[in-house]
């Protein structure tokens, strides 16, 4: 039953590597580690048992396989979704994939009219972005894009706009309006990808496991001006 669904969550996508079970929109194991030195290959497997086993489950107690899908770092991702694809080979189990940027928006309760912006941090001022509403929808797509001191300037009004992740930092460096607040503490984790999961588990929203791709953000467009 769909309400029952149990659902294996991989978030790679960053230097935080995670792993959660969820049963329905509940989590009910989490093992995560944010270490500076990316060390999913050693972890990824690891957290995955450890899960498994806080929840007193098996392999075969599962009915689906979740993965972050990016945008975010080209190894993470590969880490992430070679393992995701490898289990659902292995098991015969859907693919679903969540949205980086929207899991993190989760993470940050927003009252009605505010506004979310998830920035992951890229490379020098460049950010990958996206923009939600308070029901977690999205209002602009996810980006690559320089930060300047005009970016998000679409946002600027009365209501208060979170900007979030690792990105957030240096958008505060640059960005002065007074309704934004930024926390830069907040990294993807698997604990936010459950409900996404489990509402496109339910509508069987599932990728093709042989084609899937990570969502690899590369161009950052450089806004200039045009010579006369």
């Amino acid at each position: 039953m769909a309400a029952m669904a149990i659902i294996l969550n991989l978030e790679t996508a960053t230097t935080n590597c995670s792993v959660s079970i969820s049963k329905g929109n509940e989590v009910i194991s989490l093992k995560e580690n944010n270490a500076m030195n990316y060390s999913h290959s050693e972890q990824l497997h690891v957290f995955i048992k450890e899960a498994l086993q806080e929840a007193s489950l098996s392999f075969s107690d599962l009915d689906a396989i979740a993965i972050s899908k990016g945008p975010g770092s080209y190894t993470g991702l590969r880490i992430g979704v070679s393992a995701a694809k490898g289990l659902c080979f292995s098991l015969d189990l859907p693919l679903i994939s969540v949205p980086t940027l929207l899991s993190m928006a989760h993470q940050a309760p927003l009252a009605e009219g505010e506004l979310i912006i998830s920035v992951l941090d890229a490379r020098r001022m460049e950010v990958y972005s996206a923009v939600f509403n308070h029901l977690f929808e999205e209002i602009r797509e996810t980006r690559a894009e320089i930060i300047d001191e005009n970016s998000f300037a679409d946002y600027v009004s009365e209501q208060k706009v979170h900007v979030v992740g690792s990105g957030a930092e240096k958008c505060q460096e640059i960005l002065k309006y007074s309704n934004f607040q930024f926390d830069a503490s907040i990294v993807p984790s698997a604990k936010e990808m459950a409900p996404i999961a489990f509402e496109k588990y339910k509508k069987g929203h599932f990728e093709d496991v042989a084609y899937f791709e990570p969502y690899y953000l590369k161009d950052f467009v450089i806004q200039s001006k045009k010579k006369a």
